[in-house]
């Protein structure tokens, strides 16, 4: 199911005074319910995580990459446009499609989310310098994360 249709049925939802909604459309199916003052998608084919063993080296708390979590983020966020799975590669192996530092116009592939077994390609929306790379490779996402930094 196309993410602009999940986008429009959550629309819908919000608009109504419906709690729940389920559509099923082939092998596709979405339930989007709401909880509380946000509604939420559920999908029925959900993506497994395998657990990996943690790394022996230390993580500094404050990388190149990442910002503290009490320090507001600089510069123009590219958010997450659904739930899924985030790839910062093509394929296992090959080099990252952008990283610190890196330059990018405009429609330059970021990284790519998988949701629903479909592999999407996040662009950038904007020109400039990533500042930030806020997700790791594998990491699940939620809709509306921040993903990157563009100053």
């Amino acid at each position: 199911m196309d993410i602009r249709k999940v986008k429009k049925l959550i629309e819908l939802l919000e608009e109504s005074n419906i709690n729940e909604l389920e559509i099923t459309e082939g092998e596709d199916s979405v339930r989007i319910s709401r909880g509380g003052s946000a509604p939420a998608a559920v999908y029925a084919a959900q993506p497994t995580f395998t657990p990996t063993a943690p790394t022996a080296a230390p993580v500094s708390s404050e990388s190149a990459s990442e910002k503290p979590l009490d320090q507001p983020l600089k510069g123009h966020q590219v958010s997450s446009p659904m739930v899924g799975t985030f790839y910062a590669s093509p394929a296992p192996g090959s080099p990252a499609f952008v990283s610190v530092g890196q330059s990018v116009t405009a429609g330059d592939v970021l990284c790519i989310i998988e949701a629903m077994k479909m592999m999407n390609q996040i662009e950038a929306d904007k020109s400039g310098v990533i500042g930030a790379v806020l997700a790791e490779d594998g990491d699940p996402v939620e809709f509306d994360q921040p993903l990157f930094t563009i100053v």
